[in-house]
């Protein structure tokens, strides 16, 4: 069953869709008031859902006649689009980075579906699994998975 979440970034992804120059300005009050929740439930949806690694940037101005801008942005290729995260991957990756990552990679057709979930198997091991890795490991098995996407081997180094 969908929730909140789930409807909010649906409709927030509806109207970027419709919006050809790939931005959306919208207000925080009149989507709370759409959805009868509160704004703060919109900051949510934004801050785990429309983040860089998924593609945007939001933007905000609050107060009276304050809006959030939502910006989709364009990879220039696939290509730089994997160099991108790869470099961004160097420092570490937390479990919903990762995720967002391969939400991106999967939005962008560089993967597939279920390439996706099984990475994603790998990438959010925590204690439950009865294994746990940190950032850093997080991050070199993601730059793994890249350079077996792009058939290369960069060693500790991005191009």
């Amino acid at each position: 069953m969908p929730t909140l979440s789930d409807a909010i970034e649906r409709y927030i992804r509806e109207l970027l869709t419709r919006n050809d120059d790939r931005i959306l300005e919208i207000q925080r009050a009149a989507l709370a008031n759409r959805f009868r929740c509160v704004p703060s439930q919109i900051n949510y949806v934004l801050k785990t859902r429309f983040t860089p690694e998924h593609g945007y940037i939001v933007e905000s101005r609050r107060g009276e006649g304050g809006y959030i801008r939502i910006i989709r942005v364009e990879s220039v290729s696939r290509r730089d689009l994997l160099m991108s995260i790869y470099r961004a991957a160097s420092d570490g990756v937390g479990r919903g980075q990762a995720m967002g990552y391969l939400h991106r990679m999967r939005e962008e057709s560089i993967i597939t579906e279920r390439e996706a979930r099984l990475m994603a198997v790998v990438l959010v091991l925590d204690r439950m699994d009865q294994v746990e890795i940190s950032r850093r490991q997080r991050g070199k098995i993601l730059q793994k998975f890249i350079e077996v996407i792009l058939g290369v081997s960069m060693g500790e180094r991005a191009d």
